[in-house]
């Protein structure tokens, strides 16, 4: 029977389909994540599909804020529509884009029993690739880059290309992969530098070229977001480090003897792992959930481990794969599990927020996200991730210096302020407790004294809520909302 089963399903096929199968079940589970930076995508997009160009605010001028060069065009490509709508579109093609790279991980893992067990088990433990395919940002589809990287011709250094182009804090795993991959393929040194010389500039032109298109467009190589955010070394290193037991599958990479009973193209995909940890650590880590900034290259982590589980004794598995679940268990079920109803406590906050934000024409706000959704007006982005002037100021994305003149200059006429947990307003709302610094800051600005608050919004699976305040014209006064 066994053989009868290999000859009507290879074990490529057998493999994809399980991956798939795994991945596929995990996803519908926490298929309910997302972050408010996948709606500042989607406004942009909004506004591409609708012709108002590559604008945050309409009347504002071109930014790229957190949306790598394209995605938002991707997105645009499908026709006109709402934020919403375009974030749905975005979490439909993140989520179709990692069942496909499942597949091909699944395809490309061992033949043997013990590795191909090893990588579907490794897929069913990775609850971060889950969570972030249907989240709404470009992970999903820089995800199948990277997996389509991992196949063993030289063209696949242009999908590795194209994930770095996306994501510039994937250039080191693109060069070591393609470095790795040419040595894999070479038997003498003439076809490893032959090799080389067509990978290398495949797996770096597209990150360059991006970059350029960046100069050219915003007038930077960079995103806005690297000014707005600096990167912190400190916090990098502690992201990576906790990233690494986080999501687990690197643990069966630190394995010495197994990496050298393994062969060439085993021992490239892991360096190229640790390249992009380093890298990470380097760029200064990240603030959102679920260690986004790895998640694309833990496919190659789980080909790469599966590949070495075969040349590991049952002891030595047997304690990775404990170390593996412990973390990631913990991560699961503390983090992931509760984060599946983000997208749906968001879209009610969104609903709850649009009659308190109506008449707004000039919104001040750190969350501009779920904001830019709730309304078409212009946002005073306190985080500067849109927003050049602000991302220039001195301070971190959540303790801008802002000024009452910029305040002044951009006529706000209402401020969403996030409260501290567990805090209410007080009887004079600037003397409340707010969450972060520069809302402390904002409250305390002049032009903010005649404020009123036109709602109190409680954001659900928290014990958070945002104060909503506007400036009253003659003869309207709202009665705020709870």
């Amino acid at each position: 029977m066994p053989e009868e089963l290999n000859r009507l399903f290879p074990s490529g096929i057998r493999g994809a389909l399980g991956a798939v199968a795994v991945a596929g079940a995990l996803a519908v589970v926490f298929r309910g994540f997302t972050v408010d930076d996948a709606l500042v995508t989607a406004r942009v997009a909004a506004h591409l599909a609708n012709g108002d160009g590559y604008h945050f605010n309409t009347s504002g001028p071109p930014v790229d804020a957190v949306t790598p060069l394209g995605w938002a065009n991707l997105l645009a490509a499908f026709g006109a529509g709402t934020p919403l709508e375009m974030l749905a579109r975005a979490r439909t093609l993140g989520l179709v884009a990692w069942l496909v790279a499942a597949g091909l991980v699944g395809a490309l893992g061992p033949a043997r029993s013990r590795g191909r067990i090893a990588l579907l088990a490794l897929v069913a433990g990775s609850v971060t690739l889950a969570a972030w395919s249907s989240a709404g940002m470009e992970t999903g589809v820089v995800t199948l880059f990277t997996t389509l990287a991992l196949l063993e011709v030289a063209p696949a250094a242009l999908a590795a290309g194209l994930a770095a182009a996306w994501r510039p804090e994937l250039l080191p795993w693109a060069v070591t992969l393609a470095a790795g991959a040419s040595v894999a393929a070479g038997t003498t040194a003439r076809e490893r530098m032959r090799g080389l010389a067509v990978r290398l500039p495949l797996a770096v032109v597209p990150a360059l070229g991006v970059a350029l298109g960046r100069k050219a467009w915003f007038g930077a190589f960079a995103p806005l977001s690297v000014v707005a955010k600096a990167p912190e070394l400190a916090h990098g290193v502690y992201y990576a480090a906790d990233a690494l037991l986080g999501t687990g599958v690197a643990l069966f990479l630190l394995a010495p003897r197994a990496l050298a009973a393994s062969d060439p193209r085993t021992r490239a995909l892991t360096l190229a792992v640790f390249a992009h940890f380093v890298a990470v650590a380097a760029a200064g880590g990240d603030w959102m959930a679920l260690y986004r900034l790895v998640v694309p290259v833990l496919p190659t982590a789980i080909l790469a481990a599966a590949r070495l589980v075969p040349h590991m004794t049952v002891p030595w598995l047997a304690g990775r794969a404990l170390l593996f679940a412990i973390r990631p268990l913990f991560i699961a079920v503390a983090v992931a599990w509760p984060a599946r109803s983000v997208l749906a406590n968001r879209l009610e906050l969104i609903e709850r927020a649009r009659p308190a934000l109506r008449d707004g024409r000039s919104v001040a706000c750190l969350d501009v996200g779920w904001v830019g959704a709730a309304t078409s007006a212009t946002l005073l982005d306190l985080a500067g991730i849109t927003d050049p002037v602000v991302a220039r100021l001195p301070g971190g994305h959540t303790s801008k210096r802002v000024s009452n003149g910029l305040f002044e200059n951009r006529a706000v006429d209402t401020v969403v302020l996030l409260l501290a947990p567990g805090a209410a307003p007080a009887a004079r709302w600037q003397d409340s407790s707010f969450a972060r610094a520069v809302e402390e800051r904002v409250a305390s600005l002049p032009a903010l004294e005649d404020f009123r608050i036109a709602a109190v919004l409680p954001l659900g699976g928290t014990t958070q809520r945002y104060l909503v305040a506007f400036r009253p014209v003659r003869g309207h006064e709202a009665t705020p909302t709870h």
